[in-house]
């Protein structure tokens, strides 16, 4: 597959040739996304939510009343769950909500979200993210030119300080290292745009997978 790399002021800058088995899927497995996309979320998610067990109510230990001869149930704590102000039974306690997930699944549903936005329409190569001045005014003027509006960059090795401040302010736009490359994030922004060295290095990620 062939793609036109243009610039950041829209003007071209020649072609490139993206690799069939990465941007080039035709049968997208939509569960194989869902997977990695909720095992993403799961990952993510703090897990610091928790209730107060008995033990950890601040209420009096003291009996209610005798065992026996009130005609009344028999109860022990105030604390207890049936009680107003007492503990919550079978609540949330702090845990991890992360899962395993294989990691042939991980880089089949990278190559898929990959190949889902070529085969939309919704890939664009850049020449470079690199920018002279922070200018956030500027990089938008650049963006509306070549039809940004919500992306992700994945901008190279590292993110280039200009274009990093620049683009922070811009709402629905992204930017990212070759690193930070995952199914989630491509697949919650509109379009989804590259760099050269971007490129190379994700062909070089999975060449590596492939060779181990």
């Amino acid at each position: 597959m062939k793609l036109d790399v243009i610039k950041l002021d829209g003007g071209k800058a020649g072609s490139v040739d993206l690799d069939d088995a990465i941007f080039g899927i035709a049968d997208i497995r939509g569960d194989i996304l869902q997977r990695v996309v909720t095992w993403q979320l799961a990952k993510r998610r703090s897990g610091n939510h928790k209730i107060q067990v008995r033990n950890e109510v601040s209420r009096t230990g003291k009996k209610m009343y005798k065992q026996k001869g009130t005609g009344s149930a028999r109860h022990g704590s105030r604390r207890a769950a049936q009680f107003v102000g007492g503990a919550k039974a079978h609540g949330p306690v702090v845990r991890s909500h992360a899962f395993d997930l294989p990691k042939k699944i991980r880089a089949m549903a990278l190559r898929h979200a990959l190949s889902s936005k070529a085969k939309a329409g919704a890939l664009v190569v850049l020449d470079s993210a690199v920018l002279s001045d922070p200018k956030t005014a500027a990089l938008r003027a650049n963006f509306d030119k070549i039809g940004l509006k919500n992306a992700l960059v994945i901008a190279g090795p590292e993110v280039d300080a200009n274009f990093k401040l620049a683009a922070r302010n811009i709402p629905n736009i992204d930017v990212l290292p070759n690193a930070g490359l995952n199914v989630y994030d491509v697949l919650r922004r509109q379009t989804l745009v590259l760099t050269k060295d971007a490129i190379e290095a994700i062909s070089a990620r999975f060449a590596e997978k492939e060779a181990a």
